[in-house]
């Protein structure tokens, strides 16, 4: 099953110290039920950017309906 969330995000580079900031729908594969815990967020957010997920850092989430 695939939810659709509006997300809000920082992504820090690993040599630099600023940070962008990300907003927008994002779709994440998952089981009907399964409540996606904020670091599970962050850590699926870094991979999507090759990142690790200390450099992500989640400010909003909520699925649109």
């Amino acid at each position: 099953m695939r939810t659709k969330f509006y997300t809000r995000f920082l992504l820090r580079s690993a040599e630099e110290c600023d940070a962008d900031e990300y907003s927008g729908v994002v779709e994440v594969k998952h089981t009907s039920g399964q409540v996606l815990e904020p670091d599970e967020i962050e850590a699926l957010l870094a991979q999507n950017f090759e990142l690790d997920a200390e450099n992500v850092e989640l400010l909003n989430w909520s699925r649109l309906h």
